[in-house]
């Protein structure tokens, strides 16, 4: 059976000398997961995989390179969940994680579904997650534009979608959040049916933007709804991206593999950084903007 895969590395705009970097690591990410899914892996393991290359990547707003909070901190939030049993597991306002995906795929085998801020690090800790320090997650490149600026701003979010060989869906998100957000603040990432979603009878969807704005909105569960009654995922996310400017405004932006495996994105930004692969595919395709 045919497999997918397609990752993002936020809703924003994308400066000319950053547009290669980020087709690069959008397409190593998606291969990445590529690999996991052509051996005949899970879309969990998939989506895991790809998110922690993006996480390494400090191009992006996740993991190393995330945005500064308002006390020049960085607190992550991620999440990931699967199609098959719901399940689901999350981290919130998490600190000195390497990899906040994995740690919430970790949570995903708990009775949980989120923990958050010193609990979710405890947790991490004892799973055998990789900490670190909580300034080695800092970039040189965002600590000045911390220090530029003390204007809330920025929306960036990584995720990835699949479908494996079984007709499994698994989708997560990942990001460090607003830039001098207040410490505590969790926006979309993290919550289930907001910021991503995957359900085998619809699909897999992960969302990037302004995260309040989406949460209104409930996007995530909003374009899988609309998936299972038979609107495919192009449509679907790009149906969802405007009822949400229209009915509370913002930036937001989408992936989304449907039930037949079609794949979707929208968004409302100048840019998305974008990477896919299909059992079709010998390697991954990338683009900063949406190619129809």
């Amino acid at each position: 059976m045919a497999w997918a895969i397609i990752v993002h590395g936020g809703a924003h705009p994308v400066a000319d000398d950053k547009i290669d970097a980020s087709d690069r690591a959008c397409g190593a990410a998606a291969d990445a997961g590529a690999a996991i899914l052509e051996k005949g892996g899970s879309a969990l393991d998939a989506v895991e995989a790809a998110i922690r290359v993006l996480e390494d990547d400090p191009v992006f707003n996740a993991g190393y390179g995330s945005a500064l909070n308002a006390d020049g901190e960085v607190e992550n939030d991620a999440a990931i969940m699967e199609g098959e049993k719901l399940a689901a597991g999350a981290v919130a306002s998490i600190r000195g994680v390497r990899h906040p995906i994995s740690a919430a795929r970790k949570v995903m085998e708990t009775e949980h579904v989120l923990l958050s801020g010193e609990g979710a690090r405890r947790f991490a800790e004892q799973s055998g997650v990789e900490l670190c320090d909580p300034t080695e997650l800092i970039d040189e490149e965002q600590r000045r534009e911390w220090e530029a600026s003390k204007k809330t701003r920025g929306s960036d979010t990584v995720g990835a979608v699949a479908m494996d060989s079984r007709g499994v869906f698994a989708a997560g998100t990942s990001t460090g959040g607003l830039m001098h957000k207040r410490p505590g603040r969790i926006g979309d990432s993290p919550l289930v049916g907001l910021g991503l979603y995957a359900d085998n009878s619809a699909g897999a969807v992960s969302m990037t933007g302004d995260g309040e704005m989406i949460m209104r909105m409930a996007l995530a569960h909003r374009i899988t709804n609309s998936m299972c009654n038979g609107i495919d995922a192009d449509r679907a996310s790009e149906e969802a991206i405007a009822a949400m400017e229209r009915r509370v405004g913002g930036e937001a932006g989408c992936i989304a593999i449907d039930r037949h495996g079609q794949l979707g994105q929208a968004h409302n930004t100048s840019h998305m950084p974008t990477g896919w692969r299909t059992s079709e595919m010998a390697s991954a395709a990338a683009s900063v903007k949406k190619e129809h």
